[in-house]
C-alpha cells in the first residue's frame, strides 16, 4: 500500500513537470522562418490588440504577466528565442494581458488572493510547527485542535489559490493565445503550440493536487 501511494505521488508530483520539460526543450530549436522573438510578438500582439500600459520584460524568476506593473515577462530563452517554445509562451502570457484588460473575474480573484494565500500558508506554518507548545501552554480543552483547525484554514486557502488558477490558465493558454498564434505560427506546428501550451496547463494541475492532497492531509490529522 506504501508503495503504491508513493508511486502515485511521484506520478502526480514528478511526471508532469518532467514531461512539461521535455516538451517545452523539444520544441526550442531557433526557426529562421520565424519573423521574431517571443518578445518581439508579445510587444506585437499587445500594441496589435490595444493593451495600454502593457510592456514586455525580460526575468530571471519564469514567465509569468504581472497584473500590478501590467508586465509581461518572460525568461532569456523566450524573450531573445525565435523558436516555437518562445513564441507560444509568449502568447500565453499576452492571454493574461488580455484577461486582465478585459476584467476576466477568475483572473482578478486570483491576484486578489494571491497575496492572502502567501501569508495564510507562512501563518499555517507557523502554527503547525507551534501546536505542542501552543497547547502546553494554554491547557485549553481543545487547545490542539483549534490551532490545527486555524492552519487547515491557513493552508485551505493556499488550495483555493491553486483551485482558481487553473481555469484562468487554461483559458489564457487555449481560449485566449490558441486563437493568436494560429495567425503567426504556420498550421504544421500548431500541433506543437498545442502540446506547449498542455504541457504548461499540466504543470498547474500538478501544482493544484499537490495543494489539495496536502491539505487533506492536515484534515486527516484533524479528525484523530
Amino acid at each position: 500500500m506504501v508503495v503504491v501511494l508513493i508511486i502515485f505521488a511521484l506520478a502526480v508530483f514528478v511526471l508532469p513537470n518532467v514531461w512539461a520539460k521535455w516538451v517545452l526543450k523539444r520544441h526550442t530549436r531557433g526557426r529562421d522562418d520565424y519573423p521574431g522573438t517571443g518578445a518581439e510578438l508579445a510587444d506585437h500582439l499587445l500594441r496589435r490588440l490595444g493593451i495600454e500600459g502593457a510592456s514586455v520584460e525580460r526575468t530571471e524568476y519564469g514567465d509569468h504577466y504581472d497584473p500590478e506593473t501590467r508586465c509581461v515577462r518572460l525568461s532569456p530563452d523566450n524573450y531573445d528565442g525565435r523558436s516555437l517554445t518562445a513564441v507560444t509562451v509568449a502568447a500565453h502570457e499576452v492571454g493574461h494581458a488580455i484577461q486582465h484588460h478585459q476584467g476576466y473575474a477568475p483572473l482578478l480573484a486570483r491576484s486578489r488572493l494571491v497575496g492572502v494565500a502567501q501569508k495564510a500558508e507562512k501563518l499555517g506554518a507557523v502554527l503547525m510547527m507551534a501546536a505542542p507548545f501552543l497547547f502546553l501552554l494554554t491547557r485549553l480543552p481543545g487547545g490542539l485542535a483549534i490551532v490545527i483547525a486555524m492552519a487547515v484554514i491557513s493552508f485551505g486557502t493556499a488550495a483555493l489559490v491553486h483551485l482558481v488558477t487553473l481555469p484562468v490558465e487554461f483559458d489564457a493558454s487555449f481560449n485566449r493565445a490558441l486563437p493568436l498564434l494560429k495567425e503567426y505560427v504556420p498550421p504544421y506546428d500548431m500541433p506543437g503550440a498545442r502540446h506547449v501550451l498542455t504541457a504548461c496547463a499540466f504543470t498547474y494541475v500538478a501544482a493544484s493536487l499537490a495543494s489539495v492532497m496536502n491539505l487533506g492531509r492536515w484534515l486527516v490529522i484533524l479528525r484523530r
